[in-house]
């Protein structure tokens, strides 16, 4: 199954890459667990119920961002330089730490204050209230994040090649999801991996595509990549992951309302632990929904195009350049595999 597309020095060199992220990965839960648990034995007050709320919860976030710093700084910098995957430097990748945990303190803040207004507010009926709110703010967040919060990390420019940009758009209008833009990030300041993607809905869709992917030059492979992203659109796994989310949402209050009762501000740590046990508990699934999406991508991508040779290029040129997993442990592939891996893509391609 693919094994004569890749060597077996490349599925040592991967394999060594990626074990010890995963080990990485538990430790990380774990750091993050303790946190989490350490806060709930403590207590904030002094600023009003709302704003108890949001200052609870930005510390309890802002302690697991320094508490976490460390390994994050060696997988995600250190171990990226080792293995010729990072172009950042140190105050780059820095910087861009800063920005994610600005926006994660902010939201995390917000959405804690906004719950327990509402449960002040609405006493009898704020389970019903922030269940739709949550939702809501899910909902929100799919079309506004490719406009507001992907810039925060990434540049942005059309896709120069009035030719190429005309063939990708005729791809689209074959596979009847016209797309308002196609775009090219500059990952390269950040890394040597290629990708591309859809996001946002309605009027902020878009498919994105890394200057990294523009430049290995290969065109029929980047059209096949395109086509998948279109896939996406056709198959409304966008919209799918959205209202996943918003479901997600629901079920964190519900679980949250009988696990709790009356959350008070300083509930913010238990309410994480409970998040972050049903997210634990949602990876298999959201993993398995997201193989099966990308499964559909994939068959998507040889239709429109007919071009099996170019599939093959893409994705074994994918796995190299991005040092994908190919032999990934079981326990791995069924927690946080949300692609199949590049020999059972190369499989499907030959069937």
């Amino acid at each position: 199954m693919g094994s004569l597309d890749f060597s077996q020095e490349e599925r040592d060199r991967a394999s060594g890459y990626h074990r010890p992220l995963y080990a990485a990965a538990l430790v990380r839960m774990v750091v993050v667990l303790a946190v989490f648990g350490a806060f709930t034995a403590l207590s904030l007050g002094g600023l009003g119920s709302i704003g108890d709320a949001a200052a609870w919860a930005a510390l309890v976030l802002a302690a697991v961002g320094v508490a976490t710093l460390p390994l994050d700084l060696w997988r995600g910098l250190y171990r990226e330089r080792r293995f010729g995957l990072s172009t950042q430097t140190l105050s780059g990748w820095l910087a861009d730490r800063a920005k994610g945990e600005a926006v994660e303190i902010v939201l995390g803040a917000a959405v804690w204050a906004a719950a327990i207004a509402l449960v002040h507010a609405l006493p009898r009926f704020w389970p019903a209230a922030a269940a739709v709110a949550l939702a809501l703010f899910v909902l929100l967040m799919s079309f506004v994040a490719p406009v507001v919060l992907e810039p925060l990390f990434n540049r942005f420019r059309p896709l120069e090649d009035a030719r190429l940009a005309g063939e990708l758009r005729a791809l689209a209008t074959q596979a009847g999801v016209p797309v308002r833009d196609v775009l090219v990030a500059d990952a390269s300041r950040r890394t040597t991996r290629t990708n591309a993607y859809v996001s946002g809905l309605g009027p902020t869709r878009r498919v994105v595509v890394w200057d990294t992917l523009l430049a290995e030059g290969d065109e029929p492979a980047l059209k096949l990549v395109v086509a998948h992203e279109l896939g996406h659109r056709r198959g409304r796994h966008v919209m799918k992951g959205t209202l996943l989310g918003m479901t997600g949402a629901v079920v964190l209050v519900l679980v949250l309302r009988a696990a709790l009762g009356t959350p008070e501000p300083g509930d913010f740590p238990l309410a994480a632990l409970l998040f972050s046990g049903l997210e634990l508990a949602g990876l298999p699934v959201i993993a398995a929904v997201s193989r099966r999406w990308e499964r559909a991508a994939d068959r998507c991508s040889l239709e429109l195009t007919g071009d099996r040779d170019a599939f093959v290029r893409a994705h074994v040129s994918l796995a190299r350049k991005n040092l994908s997993d190919l032999s990934p442990p079981r326990l791995a592939y069924l927690m946080l595999f949300t692609h199949p891996t590049p020999p059972e893509r190369l499989a499907l391609a030959r069937r």
